[in-house]
Formats: C-alpha cells, structure tokens, sequence
C-alpha cells in the first residue's frame, strides 16, 4: 500500500481539498503509473459539481502522463520506467463493439479492480477511471500507453483527454479532409484542439467563433482562418458570408450547449457533418423541425473521446508533435502545483487560460 497526496472532491459544489490517499500496489492486469504532470479539465470540475454522477467522494484528475512504477501479472507488456499517457478508455476485446471491429466504441472499458482509499478505507471514484491529482495512480494496464519519452510530460498529458477529443472531433469523427471547410464553435482547449486537427487534415478554411476576442486570438495560433465573435456577429450569417453562402462542410460545436448546436446545425452546407463535442448537461433539449434535419442532408454525429483508439492515436499525436507538427506545448497556459488546483478551476471558468497542469 502506498500514501499520497490526493485532491478530492467530497460533496458536490464544495472546494476540493488535499488529503492522503491509500494506492494499493497493483494486481494481475494492474499498472501504478508515477504522475509527473496532469491537465485541469473542465471535466474534473463537472466532478466537483455532481454533473457527472453523485459517487462523491472523487479523487479528481484525469489528464496525465507519468512513469510506469509497478505492474502486476497480465500487464499487456508494460514494464517499470515506460512513459505513459493514461487513456479513459481501454478497450476490452470482447464486448459487442469491439466484436464489431470498433474498438474506439468500447462498451466495456476497463479500469483497475481495486480501489483506491482515504486512510479510513473509504473507497474513493477516480474521475474517468483514472485520478491522476496525486503522485501516484492505479489503473488497468490497457489504460496506460507507452509513447516516446522525449515527449514534456506536461504536453503529453492533455493528448490523454482534451486534446484527443478535440483532434479526434475533427479528424475521426468528422472525417476532415483536403479542402474542406470547417467550423469550431468554441474556443477552449478542445475546440482549438479540433481546429489544429482541422488543419493537420488539410481544411482550406477554418472558421473559429467564440464570444471571447482572447479566446479567438488563440484559435488563430492553432489554425483558424477566420474568426468569428458571436457576440457581434450572427454566427450563422458569418460562417455563411466566409463560404460563398453555402455553409461549412463540417461544424464541430466544442460548447455543449442547444443555441450552440443549433448554430453549428444551420451553418453546415447540404450534405454537411455536424459533430458535438462540447458536454452538455443532463437537462438540456434541442428542437429542430424534422423537415430541416431531412431536407439538409448530411450527418449528426456526437464525438466520445474523439472516437480514439489510445493505443494507435496517442503515439502517433506524440510523434506530430516531436516533429513540430502539433504544437502541444501552446496549450499549456501554467505549470502549478496539487494547491493550486480549486484556484485553477475559478480561472477556467473565466477563460483565462486553456489548460492549467499540475507538474509533480
């Protein structure tokens, strides 16, 4: 057994604290990854918020990358010293979906068996399977993949959710390719995410929006085009004016929200792709007449994980990134430290950074 410092989320809406934290030492198809650095997420916050589920307490943290520790039996060829990126998905091999070939779908995920526990042994819920807000985290061996170490832990981190669900918006689910156009609405870190995946596919025309002038800025550092601010312009009319009147080919809503994705909705061409990605909560609705989602054509997809494969996507994303391909490094807006977790939070929710890590 192993003690940690830890962040925890005890009961919804409440601060985190810090709080040791009882890792077990890891059983057959179990690794204990050595966190080095891991992103604040806007997920982590979901968390803290009881958005997710009410399984409090939480032991946050998600968005990491770290160093093999130790493994037990079973481990799928991890050993003590790989550099890993801990992925929320790990596919089972056996459910229907990964039957079916499609293993980014996984109905099955695993995570490790044993629970990690405050110093009464109350068990603790890792966010997304994971919690990676301590020095060190048990998880099943699928979840850790191993990637060139030359990486910076502190880049490397955020392609295991944020990144990755961005990219992965564009270029696996929304199948961008040469000479599209496409539209990301909202500017955090996923969106700006979908707008570098955009690019590195190869779309002619990348339009940001977003209502914050800093935020698209930034969008411009990724690969927008054009930037659109929603506050001052239609979004709509916008995209519509930038594509000959015809709309995008593919619209990535990054935002979560009904006025959001109806936007997204009415700014794609005929036959074009609208993608979500943002998280929504549990009561929003949308209304669209039926006839429009008829008579546009095209696709309505929702975006899991960017629909990844961790073991094929994540070194691939590291080596674009070695080879100055994917500024990773950009996204990273501050190194901090397990304190200063709560303060990073009130910070996201004032869009004033893309991604605060934690650095052990």
């Amino acid at each position: 057994m192993n003690e940690v410092r830890g962040v925890i989320a005890r009961r919804k809406g409440a601060p985190v604290t810090i709080e040791p934290v009882m890792v077990p030492d890891p059983g057959p198809g179990e690794a204990l990854v050595r966190v080095q650095a891991c992103g604040v997420c806007h997920t982590d916050l979901h968390y803290r918020e009881g958005a997710i589920n009410d399984d409090f307490p939480f032991l946050l943290g998600h968005e990491a990358a770290g160093v093999v520790e130790r493994v037990g039996s079973d481990a799928d060829g991890l050993a003590p010293g790989d550099f890993v990126i801990i992925a929320w998905r790990a596919p089972c091999g056996g459910c229907r979906s990964c039957l079916r070939g499609r293993p980014w779908y996984c109905f099955a995920s695993r995570n490790a068996k044993q629970p990690m526990t405050l110093q009464d042994s109350t068990p603790l819920s890792p966010a997304l399977g994971i919690g990676a807000f301590a020095e060190l985290t048990l998880v099943d061996s699928g979840q850790a993949v191993k990637v060139d170490p030359a990486a910076r832990p502190e880049a490397a981190g955020l392609v295991g959710c944020g990144v990755m669900a961005g990219l992965g918006a564009a270029l696996n689910t929304g199948g961008v390719s040469r000479g599209d156009s496409v539209a990301v609405i909202g500017c955090g870190g996923v969106g700006d995410a979908a707008i570098a995946g955009a690019r590195l596919a190869g779309a002619h025309t990348i339009i940001a929006v977003d209502i914050d002038d800093r935020k698209l800025e930034w969008a411009r550092e990724f690969g927008a085009t054009h930037t659109i601010n929603g506050a001052q312009t239609d979004p709509v009319e916008g995209i519509r004016e930038i594509t000959g009147g015809n709309g995008v080919n593919v619209a990535i809503e990054a935002v979560g929200t009904p006025k959001t994705y109806e936007q997204a909705f009415y700014a794609r061409d005929l036959a074009g792709t609208v993608v979500l990605v943002g998280v929504p909560s549990p009561d929003m609705k949308i209304e669209i007449p039926l006839l429009e989602v008829f008579g546009r054509g095209g696709t309505l997809k929702s975006s899991w994980y960017g629909d990844c494969l961790p073991s094929r996507d994540f070194p691939m994303l590291i080596d674009l990134y070695l080879q100055g391909r994917l500024d990773l490094d950009r996204f990273v807006s501050e190194t901090i430290s397990l304190d200063d977790v709560e303060a990073s939070f009130h910070k996201m929710e004032q869009g004033e950074v893309l991604r605060s890590v934690v650095v052990f």
